[in-house]
């Protein structure tokens, strides 16, 4: 390991690239924390599903699966999101907090529909370029794999470069649970911007 290299840094995801593109949105006036999340993803629409809000799915409290079932990320969206609507069910009061990789999945889906762009362009732009972070990003390119740290053996292959998260590979690399690479460096860079 050396200073600059490069890591799949998997959940971290949820704190570099869809918390921060999420909060960026309701910012610019475009998202509204504590409204209905139907008011922006039409899938979650049914009456039964009134009480979740966008707050409730960065606190990891509404009610989404760990992981999302696995038809759902080989399909891609939009029929993702109709069958990771089937699975929601309202938390239960005993353990209302449940870590799911599935609502961060949805948050990124939701900041493609209401900026327009993928998660991977909207958190490039709006945060790690102007922040000069120049080795963090989804689907690092080949030429960057020699500073990459390999995470696992896959079908034989290690992994070098290519998210390890299974959902995330599916999802082309770009998802809002996992899928960003990055150096300590640019770390320490988006943390002092959150200071």
């Amino acid at each position: 390991m050396t200073t600059d290299t490069i890591f799949d840094i998997a959940s971290l995801t949820k704190v570099i690239a869809t918390a921060p593109a999420v909060l960026a949105l309701v910012d610019d006036g475009k998202l509204d924390l504590d409204a209905p999340l139907s008011r922006y993803l039409k899938e979650f629409q049914a009456p039964h599903l009134s009480w979740l809000t966008l707050r409730r799915v960065l606190t990891h409290t509404a009610g989404f699966p760990d992981i999302p079932p696995k038809d759902a990320m080989a399909r891609g969206f939009p029929e993702a999101m109709r069958i990771i609507v089937a699975g929601v069910s309202e938390p239960s009061m005993t353990a209302p907090f449940r870590y799911s990789d599935t609502g961060f999945i949805v948050l990124a889906e939701l900041v493609r529909r209401v900026s327009g762009e993928p998660l991977d362009r909207f958190t490039h732009k709006r945060f790690y370029q102007p922040l000069g972070m120049r080795d963090t990003t989804f689907n690092p390119p080949k030429t960057w794999r020699p500073r990459i740290a390999p995470t696992e053996v896959v079908q034989g292959q290690m992994l070098r470069g290519v998210v390890h998260d299974p959902r995330a590979r599916e999802l082309h690399g770009v998802a809002g649970h996992a899928g960003l690479f990055s150096t300590a460096d640019d770390l320490g860079r988006f943390c002092r911007m959150l200071l």
